[in-house]
């Protein structure tokens, strides 16, 4: 059977991948703190230059690991999001939830005149006091939370912004940049994000509890 030289065995390809990323001269200037984040987030995209537009508070990864170890629950955005995140990584009792294609989703936001995305925050309601939300796709979700903060509403522990596109994205950052609400945070300015990147975020926050 004929077969291609590449390499097979999934720990080597991840050594070698964090190792190449390491090396990297955009990584250079990250502390031991952050860099683990970004490593695993150039793996995802394969872009290095996106680390100069990372923004963050500082020890956002010891709330997260904190949140998890207590039990926090996981927000997503987006049903992709949710099982992009390495399972095998969180405390067993980890609950991951996304409500966007539930029928009480869809009528909220339809009786909202607003995207799903952002109707589905107003569902969570009160719960995401605390917990991990995870935004890879939708500046509405975001958006939507930091108006809710605005009008007294539920606190995250932790909000890891990363949405995608060229409606929104860039101005939801900004502003959760700009005036995180007291809330721990980190983000990627401009356009780019998505469901890999912010998976590969949180799989950083959770490689580091179970180490």
């Amino acid at each position: 059977m004929a077969q291609l030289a590449y390499i097979r065995d999934p720990e080597a390809i991840y050594e070698q991948s964090f190792a190449a990323i390491d090396s990297l001269p955009e990584l250079q200037g990250f502390d031991s703190a952050i860099r683990p984040v970004a490593i695993r987030m150039v793996h995802a995209c394969g872009m290095p230059d996106i680390v100069s537009d990372l923004r963050w508070s500082d020890g956002f990864q010891q709330v997260g690991q904190d949140a998890l170890a207590r039990g926090a629950e996981i927000f997503c955005d987006v049903e992709s999001l949710g099982s992009t995140i390495m399972r095998r990584l969180l405390p067993e009792e980890t609950n991951i939830r996304c409500d966007i294609n539930s029928s009480e989703c869809q009528a909220l936001a339809s009786e909202e005149n607003c995207t799903r995305a952002a109707a589905q925050v107003d569902l969570w309601g009160d719960e995401i006091a605390g917990a991990i939300v995870v935004i890879g796709n939708a500046p509405t979700t975001l958006f939507r939370i930091l108006e809710n903060i605005d009008n007294g509403g539920a606190r995250p522990a932790l909000i890891l912004g990363f949405p995608v596109g060229f409606v929104g994205a860039a101005e939801s950052k900004a502003e959760l940049a700009a005036d995180p609400r007291s809330v721990p945070y980190i983000t990627l300015m401009g356009r780019r994000g998505g469901t890999a990147i912010a998976a590969a975020c949180m799989n950083a926050i959770a490689a580091g509890l179970a180490r």
